[in-house]
């Protein structure tokens, strides 16, 4: 079995074990190319269509582009997407405030209301372990607590493909498919399925965007890539981390930690 085949049974294995555990479950989808791989692949798990909501947090600075390919992708697909966006009274500004204060506010609060609001007890999430340190550490099935945070020193083991069902200090899983792919891994496998990724990831006037978030809070890279297979190609030789881009990695050597610990991404 190659690689790719490998993953993609691991994930499809992942997401139906999660929802064999619990039907009140959904996806989240921000339109980048690790969560539109995760959509493909649940697509697979469930033949064709995915039973469950895919659930976007908007904070309401996302490029235009993102919009456009949620909607077009949500109406070809049959998606039943539910849209979050943060109150008006939210002051936060992702050109203005801390990063770790806009995040909270933007993304974890509102992610949290829209779990709870939903009675959801999981929600797939399409995060890569070699996408950052911290998330490096994480498990397939996560744990959050009552306070929705996540206590990556006590983290479950996971061994045999064995994973964690709740327990009574569960407040919700967070679930990881993707955790053991590469940035490599999902160019290759969005190239073999034939894939159409955001039209931000490549190359327009020699820059493209490795990774796509807020547009005050992303920068693109010098590139030439305008094809899947050209980025595969830069890929193989670049220094450049996938992440130097986002604004949030950049403010301070702990910032990701400390949002997720709160219950980022």
């Amino acid at each position: 079995m190659d690689r790719l085949t490998r993953l993609e049974n691991d994930a499809v294995y992942i997401i139906r074990e999660a929802y064999a555990r619990s039907r009140r479950t959904a996806i989240l989808w921000s339109m980048g190319k690790d969560s539109t791989v995760l959509l493909w692949l649940c697509m697979k798990a469930f033949l064709g269509r995915i039973p469950v909501p895919v659930v976007h947090i908007d904070t309401g600075y996302k490029f235009p582009q993102m919009y456009a390919y949620r909607d077009r992708w949500a109406e070809q697909w049959g998606l039943d997407v539910r849209v979050f966006t943060c109150p008006d009274s939210v002051s936060a500004r992702p050109d203005g405030s801390s990063k770790l204060d806009c995040c909270t506010q933007r993304k974890t609060n509102v992610l949290r209301d829209a779990l709870t609001s939903m009675g959801l007890e999981s929600v797939m999430v399409g995060i890569r372990r070699d996408e950052h340190g911290i998330r490096a550490k994480e498990r397939v099935f996560s744990p959050r607590g009552e306070d929705f945070r996540w206590d990556y020193m006590r983290q479950p083991a996971e061994m045999w493909d064995l994973y964690q069902s709740r327990s009574e200090e569960t407040h919700h899983l967070r679930i990881h498919p993707l955790l053991g792919f590469t940035e490599v891994d999902v160019w290759e496998y969005a190239l073999r399925e034939g894939l159409e990724l955001n039209e931000l990831y490549f190359a327009n006037d020699g820059k493209r965007y490795r990774s796509l978030g807020c547009m005050p809070c992303c920068s693109p890279v010098e590139s030439e890539a305008a094809s899947i297979e050209a980025v595969i190609a830069e890929l193989t030789h670049t220094s450049v981390g996938e992440r130097a881009g986002r604004a949030q990695d950049k403010e301070d050597a702990f910032t990701m930690q400390k949002l997720r610990s709160l219950g980022y991404l």
